[in-house]
């Protein structure tokens, strides 16, 4: 059967190439100031595609606002929908996932929502309006949090359970660098088995399992760092870091890398070999933290310890790396690696004693306890000074265009932030 959809994303991502790009620079448009407006994404393709604009009361609630797929189904009425807060945007923050769901490479995105879309998931602002049954928030408190896309915007309408206050010390550009990258990389220790962590053994008892190291890919990302730290406050180790580039090298020692492994210039048997030297036995890793996809998957599943466990959670080197506009070559490599990417065989792994694990959260809008319980978690730590604040690149919001080349170029270390026309209005602490 002729997938339609599919055929749509190639040529309008083909489209967008072959007209080549203007300017990464989004189209300055006259907004009134004090107006609203957001990023749109009406079709697939490059940078060009993102198309900033006034928003109408037809974009979400009244007064107009963006919001996540899980209110899709509130009424669009002047009053807030219950359990739910208006947020005035300062800052949002950018993902590699923003650039999969312009290109149209983003499954929930294309299953929830489909274009006209607002990308982004994390956002930090001040609340205008309170719903009904909302406790311990109130109009002008600053918050933070994440939103099921419609985070490029400089209005969201959001579930109260999704916020929380700013945390004391950080900037609201910082706290907005944090919602997506910690929860993922909590879930990420969640699914590896190493939190919520068990009550520490009495006196003389054995410590729950010998094994607690981490391999992390992408350990100066924003993801990766993120698990370098949580790692170190769960007391795992040791944790070893892999890089993509010399100068991330510091930036994931600073993140708490035991050991950092820089696999530029190496081939992949080089690396492999490089992560078995600092590995804490000849059996392998416990925990292996993957996002790079067909690149690294096989050995990945390769360096695990029994009983160990490989976490995926995402598959970038499946697609273009520094490429804004996905031309017919790029198609063409782009079904070579899916057809690369190494499948696990149901037998290998019982008689192995390895496990294969994966997610997205975008896909769980309706776990609101466990992600709030996730949540919880990471302002916890945030307060007791566990977790710092990824490296931050902070930009315009007319500037997304660029953002977006440079989140694809992997040159970025740490998050991209947007600062939108509001965050004039930030609160001074």
């Amino acid at each position: 059967m002729i997938d339609l959809e599919l055929l749509w994303n190639i040529y309008a991502n083909i489209r967008s190439w072959w007209r080549g790009p203007s300017s990464l620079r989004v189209p300055p448009v006259r907004i009134p100031n004090g107006a609203h407006a957001a990023v749109f994404v009406d079709a697939p393709g490059g940078p060009e595609v993102l198309s900033l604009r006034p928003l109408s009361v037809g974009d979400g609630a009244s007064p107009p606002a963006t919001g996540g797929y899980n209110l899709l189904a509130s009424p669009c009425s002047a009053d807030i929908p219950p359990e739910c807060l208006l947020v005035r945007v300062s800052y949002f923050s950018v993902n590699y996932a923003d650039v999969c769901v312009r290109w149209g490479l983003y499954e929930s995105a294309k299953k929830y929502v489909g274009y006209p879309i607002v990308p982004g998931f994390d956002v930090a602002g001040v609340v205008e309006q309170v719903g009904a049954d909302v406790a311990g928030i109130s109009a002008g408190d600053e918050v933070f949090g994440v939103t099921l896309f419609g985070g490029y915007s400089t209005r969201v309408l959001v579930p109260a359970a999704q916020m929380r206050p700013r945390l004391p010390g950080w900037t609201a550009a910082e706290c907005a660098s944090l919602p997506a990258v910690s929860l993922t990389a909590l879930h990420a220790l969640s699914l590896g088995g190493a939190w919520p962590a068990a009550s520490p053994p009495a006196a003389g008892a054995a410590p729950p399992g010998r094994d607690r190291s981490v391999l992390v890919h992408s350990a100066a990302g924003g993801v990766g760092s993120m698990l370098v730290q949580m790692s170190a406050a769960l007391d795992l180790g040791p944790v070893v870091g892999v890089v993509g580039r010399p100068d991330k090298v510091a930036a994931a020692r600073e993140a708490g890398c035991d050991a950092v492994i820089d696999k530029s210039g190496l081939t992949p048997s080089e690396l492999w070999e490089a992560t078995a030297r600092v590995a804490p036995s000849s059996a392998g890793y416990k925990t292996v933290m993957d996002a790079n996809g067909v690149s690294t998957l096989r050995g990945s599943y390769d360096a695990l310890a029994p009983t160990g466990r490989l976490v995926v959670y995402g598959f970038h080197t499946n697609l273009p790396r520094g490429a804004g506009w996905l031309s017919p070559a790029e198609w063409v490599r782009m079904a070579w690696r899916m057809w690369a990417t190494p499948a696990f065989d149901p037998m290998d792994l019982t008689v192995s004693n390895r496990s294969v694990m994966g997610f997205n959260l975008s896909f769980l809008a309706d776990e609101v306890e466990a992600v709030s319980a996730l949540f919880d978690q990471v302002v916890r730590w945030a307060r007791e000074g566990k977790i710092r604040p990824p490296a931050i690149t902070l930009m315009d919001m007319a500037d997304v265009g660029a953002a977006h080349e440079l989140i694809q170029s992997g040159r970025s270390v740490g998050k991209i932030v947007l600062r939108t026309p509001f965050a004039d209005q930030e609160v001074v602490r």
